[in-house]
């Protein structure tokens, strides 16, 4: 299964975004059966399909969403600015 993201763009590093802080948050794409290893509270979910986990900048999830531009517009309801983490 082929990534379903845009992997052209130079990436963030994880530290770096974290010490921006503030209202920064990223979109991390991941395979549904990981996401159990967000959080305890985090949804099991059918495997083998990619959705794409919202978390802020420090790497605590908040939303989990079927694709990158709904992972995004999830950013914005939290007032985030959401960037590409890969």
């Amino acid at each position: 299964m082929s990534e379903p993201f845009d992997t052209h763009r130079d990436p963030m590093p994880a530290d770096v975004l974290a010490a921006l802080g503030g209202r920064m948050a990223y979109v991390k794409p991941m395979r549904s059966e990981d996401v159990g290893f967000l959080s305890a509270s985090a949804p099991l979910l059918a495997p083998g399909h990619f959705v794409f986990a919202l978390c802020i900048a420090d790497g605590t999830p908040i939303a989990i969403a079927d694709s990158f531009d709904s992972a995004r517009a999830e950013a914005a309801t939290y007032q985030l600015e959401a960037v590409s983490l890969h």
